[in-house]
């Protein structure tokens, strides 16, 4: 299979690629551009990424930036970001995707676990991620000749803890490893319409 990994230099992203690639062709698509540059929030740049790669199997996307914010400092600003990015960004490159993607191919999206699991100072990124699954979820009924949709909702990685545990009290944290694992059932299973959770 020929699987565009977007978000491919970062913590899931690089091992979704080292669980891939000893089987699959991998364009590793990102910020910096491995094999192909791409902002997830700017249309034109995604555009741009699926004209340079071309006919894929599967896309894969983990990446999408939102702000943790105090819900009483919260401002349009800083959901936005989400919005533009979590959110808008990964609708766009299913939306944009579509005439790329080979029949019986795939789409595979990332939410995470503040949408069911709340912490504090996580409703900004929550709601980017929520709008993610229910996006999945309908999108899933329409999607044209027997391509698929599903989406990924990690926990807090091991890898991001000394950053980010202080934001998650009491929650275990898991290898990026075993996230990736999630990533290829979607793309090489046979479900659509779901999210699948690592917790």
């Amino acid at each position: 299979m020929r699987i565009l990994v977007v978000g491919a230099s970062g913590t899931i992203g690089k091992e979704i690629v080292k669980t891939l690639e000893p089987d699959h062709e991998i364009i590793r698509a990102s910020r910096n551009g491995e094999d192909v540059q791409v902002d997830i929030s700017s249309l034109d740049s995604i555009k741009k990424m699926y004209e340079q790669v071309g006919k894929i199997d599967a896309v894969v996307n983990a990446a999408g930036g939102a702000k943790f914010s105090k819900l009483t400092d919260m401002t349009p600003d800083i959901y936005n970001v989400g919005i533009e990015s979590k959110l808008k960004g990964q609708v766009n490159l299913v939306l944009y995707g579509l005439n790329y993607m080979n029949d019986n191919g795939s789409f595979t999206l990332t939410t995470g676990i503040m949408m069911d699991d709340p912490i504090r100072e996580g409703a900004a990124i929550a709601m980017a991620n929520g709008g993610v699954k229910y996006f999945v979820k309908a999108a899933a009924i329409e999607m044209p000749r027997g391509i698929r949709i599903n989406s990924v909702s990690p926990t807090i990685m091991e890898e991001s803890w000394e950053a980010l545990g202080d934001y998650f009290q009491g929650f275990k944290p898991a290898p990026a490893r075993e996230a990736a694992l999630l990533y290829k059932k979607s793309v090489l299973g046979l479900q659509t319409g779901k999210n699948y959770e690592m917790y």
